[in-house]
């Protein structure tokens, strides 16, 4: 048989825009609204269609374009996991880029087509923009709300080949299901909705999107989210570390982990939540462009560090349980050639896939130095403690406080506080520190909490919450109420339909959530010293464990650790070094999921 073979696009080397933007290019948004519309009419029994390329990822568990394994191996999914996604794999980074190039090359092949009928007097320009056409990507570490345009709006406007503004159904606010065979296996409650949901009202046939909650625990995660990214992209040097959530008794989240994370809070009780159908969701591709260009940041900080050997965990569909992978096994279903797969050697520089990110574009990439020194600086202002996203306030104002508080106010006592106060409603305490501020260098703590975990014992996707103070009553206030710190989102798939996933596999899982940020705005601390942290935290830290579908879950497998990180920034640097890392087991030890 034939195969259908991924490569790069042509138009050279173009940039995948933020979601944010695109919406406001009214030639590549019209376009990529018709392409996506279009590759959703496809019927589902085609390969090039959505739901076979959605399929990829999870159920229906079927052979994609002719791709085994070794020897003609295919995973039974009542033994193991048989999607042919690399979940809690080394490969899991490397595995889901020539995921994205293959949507973005069906999506660029329709956008060619439809711009080809335009009949308006600038139809040269609408077939260059869909020449240029790529990928959109959503980051949600610096704005997690996504636009309207992919959460809330039924109808999106866009230009029509005639050139007439027209309302046409959303394709990101959905995919409708053609149909769902009585083959496919889709477990409830996914076998009776006929869309995808996110944050559903219900399990119920007719259940809805709960828009205004998806909005509200995204807003409340927002900078938990960009925290934990900040500290994956500038602390975590290691691949084995960055690429899985496989426990290594780190110091930061895998990108792996901050992927699931994004998985669960979009999902809620929906499709976004479960591997095994989350790619049916729309945004599960903007999310993964992301996913893919975080990666591309964290190389550009970590010259020369690629994929490490390492075992396949559950397995994948061409993949057996724990079986051995590295650099030569072949990223199934994806095929470079009619005889071969993509390898994770040859999907390192994006440049020679035909695609870069807006960040890279104005980078002299064959200068690795220069590289790195752009990237850390763009990091460090959009992520970092004195970003926007973290400080909440406008950066003048925040200096001038900063610049008063240990200046010309430093000796009175009452305006002291007072400044003291502004600065930590802006989130800004970490920058107070060590006397790291101008340049000048220095050494502060990063607080976190470490969680472990076995992933399978819950049986679905599932959240380890933590509060500082009092816990609201109601479970489902918790992610949304004034307490909250952050989270550990496990992204699980449902272990109803894999009988081996319930009773024999152990997998075990490492997260990690940024306390300093909470730390600063709920506390009247001036100091992330040891002497006044450890006592907030062990009088005030509280955790709690909630299943997708609102159970209240007691995770024997649980162990919660304090972890107190050595941040030291040199006089003039733009990114930390990390030091001894301190495990504080006293603050949580005796208590329920406490450190052993």
């Amino acid at each position: 048989m034939s195969h259908a073979i991924i490569a790069p696009l042509g138009g050279g080397v173009q940039p995948r825009l933020e979601i944010n933007t695109l919406v406001h290019d009214n030639r590549q948004f019209s376009l990529y609204i018709q392409a996506l519309t279009k590759m959703q009419q496809v019927d589902q029994a085609l390969t090039p269609s959505f739901f076979q390329v959605a399929g990829i990822h999870g159920l229906p568990f079927v052979t994609y374009d002719g791709a085994v394994g070794q020897n003609g191996f295919t995973a039974n999914p009542n033994n193991q996991w048989a999607g042919y996604c690399t979940h809690g794999s080394t490969l899991f980074p490397t595995w889901h880029r020539p995921y994205v190039m293959l949507i973005e090359q069906i999506i660029n092949q329709h956008a060619q087509q439809i711009a080809g009928t335009y009949t308006t007097s600038d139809k040269n320009e609408w077939i260059d923009a869909a020449t240029k056409l790529r990928q959109p990507y959503w980051d949600w570490a610096q704005q997690i709300v996504p636009p309207p345009q992919v959460i809330s709006m039924n109808q999106v406007e866009i230009t029509a080949p005639d050139g007439s503004r027209r309302n046409v159904t959303n394709p990101l606010i959905r995919y409708t299901f053609q149909r769902i065979e009585a083959g496919y296996n889709f477990p409830r409650p996914y076998n009776r909705w006929k869309t995808t949901l996110r944050q559903p009202d219900s399990t119920a046939a007719n259940a809805k999107d709960n828009v205004p909650r998806l909005i509200s625990i995204l807003q409340n995660s927002q900078r938990d989210v960009t925290a934990d990214t900040y500290t994956t992209l500038t602390t975590v040097h290691d691949w084995r570390q960055f690429s899985n959530h496989d426990p290594t008794f780190g110091n930061g989240n895998s990108i792996e982990s901050v992927h699931d994370n994004i998985h669960v809070l979009v999902g809620g009780n929906g499709d976004m939540s479960d591997p095994s159908v989350a790619a049916f969701d729309p945004i599960f591709f903007l999310h993964h462009a992301n996913v893919d260009r975080m990666i591309s940041l964290w190389s550009a900080l970590n010259p020369g560090v690629w994929l490490t050997a390492g075992n396949a965990q559950l397995g994948t569909y061409t993949l057996g349980y724990n079986q051995s992978v590295g650099a030569s096994t072949p990223l199934t279903p994806f095929w470079k050639s009619q005889s071969s797969f993509w390898l994770s050697t040859d999907v390192v520089d994006i440049n020679a896939l035909g695609y870069t990110y807006p960040e890279f574009q104005n980078v002299n990439t064959a200068d690795q130095n220069a590289l790195k020194t752009a990237i850390g600086q763009y990091v460090n202002a959009t992520y970092g403690p004195q970003s926007p996203v973290m400080t909440g306030r406008r950066s003048g104002s925040s200096r001038r406080d900063l610049g008063d508080l240990f200046g010309r106010h430093g000796g009175n006592k009452r305006r002291h506080h007072e400044l003291a106060s502004r600065v930590l409603g802006g989130g800004r305490l970490g920058q107070m520190l060590g006397d790291i501020f101008g340049g000048r260098g220095g050494t502060y703590s990063d607080w976190n909490v470490r969680v472990e975990f076995d992933r399978m014992e819950v049986g679905r996707s599932f959240s380890v919450i933590f509060f500082m103070d009092s816990v609201p009553e109601d479970p489902q206030e918790w992610l949304t109420c004034d307490q909250f710190v952050g989270a550990h989102h496990a992204f699980v798939r449902g272990t109803d339909s894999c009988e081996a996933c319930a009773n024999g596999m152990k997998t075990r899982e490492e997260g990690f959530v940024s306390l300093n940020h909470h730390i600063a705005d709920k506390s009247d601390l001036l100091s992330f010293a040891a002497d006044l942290v450890a006592p907030l935290l062990g009088k005030k830290l509280q955790w709690r464990v909630l299943s997708t579908d609102g159970k209240v879950i007691d995770l024997k497998s649980l162990q919660v650790t304090v972890l107190e990180v050595p941040l030291h920034l040199s006089p003039g640097a733009y990114l930390p070094t990390v030091g001894k890392v301190v495990s504080w087991q006293n603050i949580t030890q005796g208590r329920n999921g406490g450190s052993y």
